[in-house]
């Protein structure tokens, strides 16, 4: 926990000054750095069809670098500069964070207390009893709650319900003990900048401009909503390719403003945040910079862990505290490493092709801290054998949603592990390296694993959680039982979509077929062709709608973080089949004693009905349907 302290003061020792006179003989190397990022930018808004970027570094005490790449607004060809104004996404908790801590470090909140100490409005539910959910466990991703996001976003900044109001009508189930687990949490997030609201006594947006913003001269910095005039003039739009063309992205506003919605920001103002930051800034209040970057929660000791909404990484030896953010048409990399007093910051204004601009911006930011801060290859630890059996298996998210439409995102990226003879194991979307979806790693013993050809590190905890520096920030991921298996999940959805489409086309053939031989039928055997026809029809008209949805991923962030017509009426086609494939089992029964079918005409709709129940069992698994608790306050019914 005290690891940076412990830096600083083994620095002090060794070389007889100040923490910042102990970064002096290492100060990086900024020649040539403008032109070598300049090379890669541009390489990258060709290559993926983004419009623009901007990039600021730090380095002892002052800005090095501050340029724009490319356009800011494309139908009018304005270009991108440091004073661009871009929205911040989820680079805005770190404002957050600094808030929240300025409040801890003044004794106006005790970080590990009941945070319904501090809850004039709503309490949040004590569904662990004698384990309150607090201030820490809100800004290290480990309050447990359950992740929704769905149709919380608008498309504009009026209209917007206040923090307080929607926080307490959107409050998810708390479904892990707190403290034990670290899982990506806009909830608890918004949660903690409405305690800053709550004991600052002013709106959320008020207590930034007073006592983060305007101290640091953050002139162009707001989460204000509607955006004031003056700083939406300079606002950069957000967009996704299409064609040859670009769309405008939208679902920039919400509420949840400590989380980064309707938050915006320059290049420039990340300059003055990051080395208040990194140079301890007595603007922001004594000890807060240090609070904010020092580890507060870690999963395993033998990987770095979470400062306050920031997640340690390494470069080499050194230790870094980095955050990203990202929304429709927005993405960006903050990373700071407080030993050298260097920080680096990358955003784009547009998604790019297969949402290319949120591995580019780590792309980016890599290169400048190789150029600035080269690292040494890391030691080879010799491979120590083992039963590596005993790590197979397959493993989902830690912020997989439990009860809300988001829970579909665990049925198509699920994490694998298997043995490679007694030394190693191969995993599979681990990283979030689109190049590097297979790792390879070797045993360097008790359950800790090195990046075979890489830098990364892995680790199995004491729970059986697979941890990893390659992965998304903030999370470890959990082991599935045999019938947690999503790729099971993936064959079962498959086969009941065949065969849906099977009946879909057979029941209207077939009915031809009798018609043409002049073959006479029951009302019973008209009404079950009707039945299960209705039921195919549903399904076929269900799957087509999610494929419309999931066709183009860059559109389909922005669909659910807004909502739309389609999202909302979906989950209602397969609730309306459950009533149907009643209907269909009894047919199962009564078909054959009444002699409604041959032999294989039986066993066909048997199957049918096999595969209707496999279907819809994988749809009310991953809460595809709007009846009861399956669909969370913010889940399919908001539009």
């Amino acid at each position: 926990m005290y690891r940076y302290l412990t830096a600083l003061l083994l620095g002090f020792l060794m070389l007889g000054g100040t923490p910042a006179e102990a970064r002096e003989p290492a100060a990086p190397p900024v020649s040539d750095l403008a032109g070598r990022v300049a090379e890669l930018i541009g390489e990258q808004l060709r290559r993926d069809r983004i419009p623009g970027a901007v990039v600021t570094v730090v380095a002892g005490g002052k800005t090095v670098l501050s340029e724009g790449y490319g356009l800011a607004e494309v139908s009018g060809q304005r270009p991108m500069d440091p004073g661009t104004a871009l929205f911040a996404a989820s680079e805005a908790k770190m404002f957050t964070a600094v808030a929240a801590a300025q409040l801890i470090t003044s004794g106006r909140i005790d970080p590990d207390a009941d945070v319904n100490r501090y809850l004039s409005d709503f309490q949040i539910e004590d569904t662990f009893p004698g384990e309150p959910v607090t201030m820490n466990h809100l800004l290290t991703h480990t309050a447990g709650f359950d992740s929704d996001y769905v149709g919380f976003n608008s498309e504009t900044g009026t209209g917007i319900q206040s923090l307080g109001e929607n926080l307490a009508e959107k409050q998810p189930k708390r479904v892990r003990a707190p403290g034990r687990t670290m899982a990506y949490d806009n909830y608890g997030v918004a949660l903690a900048g409405h305690l800053v609201e709550e004991v600052s006594g002013k709106p959320f947006d008020r207590y930034l401009a007073d006592h983060v913003f305007g101290p640091l001269g953050m002139d162009d910095s707001t989460v204000t909503q509607p955006t004031p005039p003056a700083i939406a003039a300079k606002l950069a739009g957000g967009y996704r390719p299409d064609g040859t063309d670009y769309v405008a992205a939208k679902g920039q506003h919400g509420p949840w403003t400590p989380t980064g919605a309707g938050a915006i920001m320059t290049a420039a103002d990340m300059g003055r945040f990051m080395t208040a930051l990194l140079e301890g800034d007595s603007r922001l209040g004594d000890g807060v910079a240090e609070l904010v970057t020092r580890q507060h929660f870690t999963a395993d000791e033998r990987v770095p862990g979470i400062a306050y909404l920031m997640v340690e990484g390494e470069h080499g030896e050194a230790r870094t505290v980095t955050k990203d953010g990202d929304l429709p048409g927005f993405h960006h990399e903050t990373a700071l490493v407080p030993e050298h007093g260097v920080g680096v910051y990358v955003g784009f204004n547009g998604d790019g092709v297969a949402d290319a601009a949120f591995h580019d911006a780590k792309t980016v930011r890599d290169t400048v801290l190789d150029h600035l801060l080269p690292a040494k290859a890391p030691s080879r630890p010799g491979a120590v054998p083992g039963d590596m059996s005993s790590f197979e298996g397959t493993y989902r998210a830690s912020a997989t949603s439990e009860y809300s439409l988001a829970k579909v995102t665990a049925l198509t990226t699920p994490v694998t592990v298997e043995a490679v003879g007694g030394t190693g194991i191969r995993t599979s979307g681990v990283s979030i390296d689109p190049a590097k979806d297979v790792q390879e790693w070797t045993h360097v013993g008790a359950g800790e694993f090195a990046e075979l050809d890489g830098t990364g590190r892995l680790v199995f905890d004491r729970h059986g959680n697979l941890v990893s520096t390659s992965g998304p920030e903030a999370m470890t991921y959990v082991p599935l039982a045999w019938y947690q298996n999503p790729t099971a999940h993936l064959v079962l959805f498959g086969l009941g979509g065949v065969g849906l489409l099977t009946g879909l086309l057979w029941f209207p053939i077939a009915a031809l077929i009798r018609r043409k031989r002049g073959e006479s039928t029951t009302t019973g055997r008209k009404v079950c062709g009707i039945v299960t026809w209705s039921t195919c029809a549903v399904g076929a008209g269900f799957l087509a709608g999610f494929f419309t949805l999931v066709a183009d991923g860059n559109a389909m962030n922005e669909t659910i973080l807004v909502g739309s017509p389609l999202l909302t009426v979906l989950p209602y086609l397969p609730s309306a089949m459950l009533v149907t494939l009643l209907a269909m089992l009894a047919f199962t029964v009564v078909g054959p004693v009444r002699k409604w079918w041959n032999r294989w005409q039986a066993i066909g709709y048997v199957a049918l009905t096999l595969a209707t129940v496999a279907f819809l069992g994988v749809c009310v698994y991953y809460n595809l349907l709007a009846i009861g608790d399956t669909v969370s306050p913010g889940g399919f019914h908001a539009s």
